[in-house]
């Protein structure tokens, strides 16, 4: 054992122990962050606006602070790019973390330096509970990659602005700097398939223990490095053994990078975003994500089926239960307040409480009220598929409205690296399975409002060259598991 590695492990424990102390205490620990929040916000822009010096209570914030989507922040946030300080936190922003995908264009999260180290500790505390629990920190001493976004910043009013993994890429501890790939140089290349081409060369002949990142960006560096080597992945890696990945479902892709891989690996799932840290998988054992309860952030959860009725029910973590689908509803100490960051949550466990993340608020099929989720069709897909050779790149799903012929139905575009022998058996399959998952979806299809699922075939990097047209390739883009309009649909098909 090296020495990194003993230290490691004797560190693992160290972290274990501490967390298990808030775990143990979640009540305590969020009225502990709650009340930390508002004194330290009092004197902003909007802690003035929103009367947080008489804020006592999450009741009394329930009734002064509403329930706000970036838009309904976009004002105070335009305020402190033009270089306003104390206006959503004390003092300015150190980092804009800068993501696409608003109906206004770019969206500015504000990074502080009470919510920057927190990002940092919560991928690293990941890597030290999988440590404490299996045992194996001989990985640390191997190179590690994580698939991520150019690390160049750019300056707006005297506050650094660029991509979260790019701006993450600055704050990699000294003790790793000497085991991380891929180079600086290769990190700052914009064009994502001339990054993943040239990562491939640098760490073709290089001793990889841990690889990390989305699991459709890193699937297409795996299949580059299988096509260079003419060999699986663990074969050209002997000593990987850890895939850290988070942003979307890993199921869906799990058959497909054991082929690419030759073997099983042990994963960790995170839960990141540019708002926040918010989850990250504790235990090789236990199903979900440990929710970081003392993390600077404070939680908020509304039902999904009561969230776009009029003033719904804000429930508190004392408050949640098992197997219910929540809106995620955060205020943290980067100064965002009642903010629907769009992703919604289940929790599988009460002691600790655990998540797994369940969809997007607004990635869903309801066309005809079936208000159909994406952790439902992502089971439906998983289900469908085991025990047989069949494997699936990537996949979206879209309600097709009005056919040519016959009745409605939900259209799976699909594209396989093993096609089933019989495509219709096969979307049997999985229709079987969202009847079992989604009572109103059976309901329409028992009252012939929609016939069974379709599945189109999608080309081969058809997915990836959607994504290249729409200028988003690589870095934290995914495809949408779900859409309620056939924009994305009729541009595959």
């Amino acid at each position: 054992m090296s020495i990194k590695a003993f230290f490691a492990k004797q560190f693992a424990k160290k972290i274990y122990e501490k967390t298990q102390k808030w775990a143990n205490n979640p009540i305590e620990t969020q009225e502990h962050v709650f009340k930390d929040l508002i004194r330290q916000a009092k004197d902003t822009q909007f802690g003035k606006d929103h009367n947080f010096n008489n804020i006592k209570s999450f009741s009394d914030f329930a009734k002064n602070v509403p329930i706000r989507d970036y838009e309904g922040l976009k004002s105070y946030v335009e305020k402190i790019k033009k270089g306003e300080p104390d206006v959503l936190w004390k003092g300015k922003p150190i980092y804009f973390a800068k993501t696409s995908g608003t109906t206004s264009g770019a969206k500015y999260i504000p990074l502080t330096k009470e919510s920057m180290p927190f990002h940092i500790q919560a991928a690293r505390n990941a890597i030290l509970h999988y440590i404490h629990e299996t045992g194996n920190s001989s990985f640390v001493s191997g190179k590690m990659i994580f698939l991520q976004g150019s690390p160049i910043l750019e300056e707006k009013n005297g506050i650094k602005l660029g991509r979260l993994s790019g701006i993450v890429a600055h704050f990699v501890p000294k003790y790793l700097q000497k085991n991380r790939m891929p180079s600086w140089e290769t990190n700052c290349i914009e064009d994502w398939e001339t990054k993943v081409d040239v990562i491939v060369e640098e760490t073709f002949n290089k001793d990889m223990t841990v690889i990390s990142g989305i699991p459709s960006w890193v699937q297409m560096y795996f299949e580059k490095l299988k096509q260079k080597g003419g060999k699986p992945v663990g074969e050209i890696f002997k000593n990987f053994n850890l895939f850290i990945y988070g942003g979307v479902n890993f199921e869906p892709y799990r058959a497909k990078f054991e082929n690419l891989i030759g073997r099983k690996v042990d994963s960790i799932e995170l839960f990141p975003a540019s708002e926040g840290f918010f989850a990250y998988q504790d235990s090789q054992t236990e199903k979900g994500m440990l929710l970081l309860l003392n993390a600077g952030i404070f939680y908020e959860f509304i039902k999904a089926d009561e969230f776009f009725t009029e003033n719904p029910k804000r429930y508190t973590i004392g408050e949640v239960e098992l197997g219910i689908n929540y809106v995620l509803i955060i205020s943290t100490n980067a100064g965002l307040w009642g903010y629907n960051i769009g992703d919604t949550v289940q929790f599988t466990s009460l002691k600790p409480y655990r998540v797994i993340v369940s969809g997007r608020i607004k990635h869903y099929i309801s066309a005809f009220g079936e208000h159909v989720i994406g952790k439902e069709v992502e089971e439906a897909l998983k289900e469908a598929m085991e025990g047989t050779d069949i494997r699936v790149n990537e996949f979206t799903v879209a309600p097709q409205i009005t056919p040519k012929e016959g009745l409605p139905y939900h259209e799976w575009l699909i594209e396989f690296e093993n096609e089933p022998e019989n495509l219709e058996a096969f979307s049997l399959k999985i229709d079987d399975a969202m009847r079992k998952q989604n009572v109103y979806y059976d309901d329409l299809i028992v009252g012939n409002v929609l016939r069974k699922l379709i599945i189109t075939k999608v080309s081969k990097n058809g997915f990836q060259d959607y994504m290249k047209s729409i200028g988003k390739l690589g870095g934290q883009n995914k495809i949408p598991r779900l859409s309620n309009d056939r924009d994305i649909a009729d541009k595959l098909r």
